[in-house]
């Protein structure tokens, strides 16, 4: 059973992430959002407090902590401003992870340093235009030439790709004819291996920002590569091992997105409470409201369920014990937990809660995206039933 009780280094970790959220996040998260602008500033602090080197070792720059750790830092963040929580989220996960669990020695001292510090972001390009669940269709190929891959294909919803501090993408890409290696949920075949693509690079083209219905001040492009060249010594991992390495990555990653959900359910409760005491109708608080009050309680026993879903999956892995299944559970459960929350907190807020002003409006639109990235809610439930056996 994961023990539900943080450490006493854990509460520390959480309540100064908490107060930095409160702080230095809250009060410029709405003006970043409506002019969907990145937060540099912002990012600076995090890098500063640590945060993008918290589950690397100490010997490339980070703080020697571990994916829970991250994810108690994610969840708070994200309660107050989601797209600073994906930001961190994308940046060690996504950008810093592949590097370090399957990167050389020399790659590890190459790049984590800057990564940990959090004076680069890294990001991960996995999905196509005509691979997104289906991520084992990748059409992107490299070809090795006089001791160079030339890249060539494109990537969608990028995250993290386009900052002034972006300095790589590992992107996937067909290096052969073999069959992909690793169970994944597409049927696409052949040899996918892995490649580090340094930013800037001649013939990258990091397409104009995505127009998003939420996630305003986190940074999403397409790709293009282009006959881009990238030294032989660049490929990340074993060759043809490119597919299977990342779905490892993303099983992890499931949890620390359910941890962004948890946090964005957790917010709608805070916003509620706090509304529910203050606005009055009828002469009296709303709060004293039997139907207020009961969706206020069910709001919070959602995010209590899902939180103790992503703990579990956490300390499997922390334990070394198989985690896929609950990965995918906690995702499910957490990413349900926030789109529910966010309506019910929309519809507490009445029309208030359709003003851009108020917080939970802008946890309405970011909440959706929770059951469509790192894995659709369908993709969930079909990983839960192949565990099964089904």
């Amino acid at each position: 059973m994961p023990n539900t009780e943080l450490s006493d280094e854990q509460e520390a970790l959480r309540r100064s992430v908490a107060e930095f959220a409160r702080e230095v996040v809250a009060p410029v998260a709405a003006q970043h959002d409506e002019q969907r602008s990145f937060p540099y500033e912002v990012v600076a602090g995090m890098a500063k407090m640590g945060l993008f080197g918290l589950p690397f070792p100490e010997q490339y720059g980070g703080m020697g902590g571990d994916l829970f750790s991250l994810c108690l830092a994610i969840e708070e963040l994200a309660r107050v401003d989601s797209s600073v929580a994906i930001t961190l989220e994308a940046g060690c996960g996504l950008g810093t992870m592949p590097i370090y669990r399957f990167g050389t020695e020399a790659q590890r001292q190459r790049w984590l340093p800057a990564l940990c510090a959090g004076e680069a972001l890294g990001a991960f390009g996995l999905t196509e235009p005509e691979a997104g669940s289906d991520a084992g269709g990748t059409r992107t190929s490299a070809e090795l030439v006089d001791g160079a891959w030339v890249v060539n294909g494109s990537k969608s919803f990028i995250t993290n790709s386009g900052t002034d501090i972006t300095r790589l993408v590992t992107v996937t890409a067909l290096t052969g004819t073999g069959t992909a290696t690793g169970r994944g949920t597409g049927t696409g075949t052949g040899e996918i291996s892995a490649i580090v693509v340094p930013v800037p690079s001649e013939g990258l083209v990091v397409g104009p920002a995505y127009s998003k219905v939420g996630w305003h001040a986190s940074d999403t492009h397409p790709l293009t590569l282009t006959d881009v060249r990238v030294p032989e010594d660049h490929l990340l991992g074993e060759r043809g091992r490119g597919y299977a390495n990342f779905l490892a990555i993303l099983a992890e990653g499931r949890i620390a997105i359910s941890a962004l959900a948890v946090g964005l359910a957790q917010g709608c409760v805070d916003e509620s409470i706090t509304y529910a005491r203050s606005r009055r109708a009828f002469g009296q608080p709303i709060a004293s409201n039997q139907a207020i009050a009961f969706m206020i309680a069910e709001m919070e026993a959602r995010t209590h369920v899902a939180r103790t879903a992503y703990y579990d999956a956490a300390a499997r892995v922390l334990a070394g014990r198989p985690f896929a299944k609950e990965a995918a559970i906690a995702k499910l459960v957490s990413s349900a937990a926030a789109v529910d929350n966010a309506r019910d907190a929309t519809q507490i807020h009445g029309g208030n809660g359709f003003m851009n002003e108020y917080p939970v409006a802008r946890h309405w639109r970011d909440s959706k995206i929770l059951e469509i990235g790192e894995g659709t809610s369908e993709i969930q439930k079909l990983l839960i039933a192949r565990h099964l056996g089904l």
